[in-house]
């Protein structure tokens, strides 16, 4: 098993308290989402034009992508608040059967946007389904088996899908041409994670001092999820510790005790890149050898592990591997840590 993670950019939907905590410090419209702006001047744009129409015309089917934690579950949900749309959920693992996906579609009403987290883990029988569904609005039934099966086809209320995938190159060519607007959500600069850090902060009603503001934001990976989680634990420490505010005497003890070093780098991430020089110092490294080494699954190490790493220069990716940079081993040098 694979070292927990206190920067995991997953959501645990099954820990009520941090679900509850992520939908209230989710903004709802434009105005309130801080950063990825090229992507949202694209996205105005569109709406506005639906909006000007009055031909009954909807949305086109929208995909995003990118690293997890970065805000596509939020930014669907600011997209049917500025549509004026009800907003349902899903996911590609929970539509098992293509009669799961009938029965959502069936239920959808006119205009409504419905979203599909990992899209990219929907089964084959369901993209087809949803093939007609998206182009024609149309739904293909199969009644009956063997001989007496027959087709039927239901007309669809216009609605939208918005999709989201860490994993855009595994979706289905067929299933992607689909969709009218492509955006990638890239990561967060520092200054629009101190922004995001002071709203949670303001939400919260918490006092964070600019210096300890500037220390999370640097080790919040420019990350959106993280950066929250990290406010919400070093608001516990201070609570607990101090007087409540949050100054950077506090932040950096309740970091340091979270063992987040300077660069955002949890014990799982160097635990995987020193196992790497350990084991094969300069070599480069398969990704399913890594996954052995560190106890992961292969999906792990590439959708959680090699983002940040990557875009931070302590990774690289070659044809034959994965290699620990030179930036990567003087950090983990600095810190000890090697």
């Amino acid at each position: 098993m694979g070292i927990e993670r206190l920067v995991d950019t997953t959501l645990d939907e099954e820990n009520h308290e941090e679900q509850a905590l992520e939908n209230s410090l989710r903004p709802i419209s434009f105005n309130d989402y801080i950063g990825q702006e090229r992507m949202k001047r694209n996205l105005k744009v569109a709406i506005d034009a639906v909006k000007k129409r009055s031909d009954g015309t909807t949305l086109d089917h929208i995909l995003l992508y990118g690293p997890p934690g970065l805000g596509k579950t939020t930014m669907a949900a600011v997209i049917a608040h500025e549509m004026g749309a009800n907003f349902r959920v899903t996911s590609g693992p929970a539509i098992e059967r293509a009669g799961d996906l009938a029965s959502i579609l069936t239920n959808l009403a006119e205009g409504d946007v419905l979203f599909i987290d990992e899209i990219h883990r929907l089964r084959r029988a369901v993209e087809e389904v949803l093939y007609s569904a998206m182009e024609d609005f149309k739904l293909d039934i199969v009644i009956g088996k063997g001989p007496a099966a027959s087709s039927v086809r239901l007309d669809l209320p216009k609605f939208t899908i918005i999709g989201a995938t860490t994993r855009a190159g595994a979706i289905a060519k067929p299933l992607q041409d689909r969709f009218g607007l492509v955006e990638r959500l890239e990561y967060y600069t520092e200054d629009e994670i101190k922004k995001i850090i002071a709203r949670t902060a303001n939400i919260l009603n918490t006092k964070i001092q600019p210096d300890a503001l500037d220390l999370i934001a640097a080790r919040a990976r420019r990350t959106p999820r993280i950066a929250n989680r990290l406010t919400k634990r070093v608001r516990d420490f201070a609570d607990v510790n101090g007087d409540g505010i949050v100054d950077k005497t506090t932040a950096e003890q309740s970091l340091n005790l979270m063992e987040i070093d300077d660069l955002g780098l949890d014990p799982a991430d160097r635990n995987m890149l020193n196992l790497m020089l350990e084991n094969y110092g300069d070599r480069p490294v398969g990704l399913s050898t890594i996954a052995a080494l560190t106890g992961d699954e292969e999906t792990t190490i590439s959708d959680y592990y090699e983002p940040y790493l990557l875009q931070m220069g302590l990774l690289e990716r070659t044809k034959h591997g994965r290699k620990v940079t030179k930036k990567a081993k003087d950090h983990l040098a600095k810190t000890g840590k090697i």
